[in-house]
This record gives structure tokens, sequence and C-alpha cells, in this order.
């Protein structure tokens, strides 16, 4: 009594996926000066980030503070 494992030949995840993240996020484009993604890169991953949730983290920090009217 062994599990049977399901395929689907015909399921294309990667249109899957692109379909549930366009419902699901918007999307911004961010570009910055050349040199400055390595450093973005380290600041994350050493702070046990990804640089999306870095970013977002630093928006919505930046955020609260303009809201409080503290800088």
């Amino acid at each position: 009594m062994g599990v049977e494992i399901l395929y689907n030949a015909d399921f294309d995840k990667v249109k899957y996926n692109n379909q549930f993240n366009a419902a699901k996020y918007d999307r911004i484009n961010l570009t910055v000066p050349k040199g400055n993604k390595e450093s973005i890169e380290a600041h994350a991953a050493g702070h046990g980030e990804s640089v999306n949730a870095f970013i977002r983290r630093a928006i919505t920090e930046t955020m609260e503070r303009d809201e409080n009217g503290t800088k």
C-alpha cells in the first residue's frame, strides 16, 4: 500500500504562479544606481531577510515615521 503520486503533464506551474502573483500582489520596479544592488543584498542577508522583505520593511517603517511626524 504505497502512496500514489499524481502528475498532471498539462499543469503549467510557472503560468499558475504568474497568474496567482498577478491576482494577489502589486508590482513595483525599483531602479538603484550601479553598485547599490550588491550592498542592498548584503544588508538584507545580514539581517536574515530577502531583498523584497527588507525593502517592504524599510518602506513600512518610513511611512509609519512620516505618519507620526518623526524623522
